[in-house]
């Protein structure tokens, strides 16, 4: 499987306290994006019955 890389801006504080967290759970920022994306519920073309997430506050 090819893999793919995405790229995002952060504030420092904000980068700072998802390495920490990333730390503290012994996984590197990719394994902890790659856990949540997989938290998503799966959305199919066409599914009606999509619905957004909700926004997330600020950290």
């Amino acid at each position: 499987m090819k893999e793919k890389s995405i790229r995002i801006r952060l504030s420092q504080k904000r980068y700072d306290k998802l390495k920490a967290y990333a730390e503290t759970k012994e996984k590197t920022v990719t394994q902890l994006v790659e856990d949540w994306i997989d938290r998503l519920p799966s959305q199919k073309i066409g599914d009606s019955s999509y619905a957004p997430l909700p926004n997330q506050p600020d950290g």
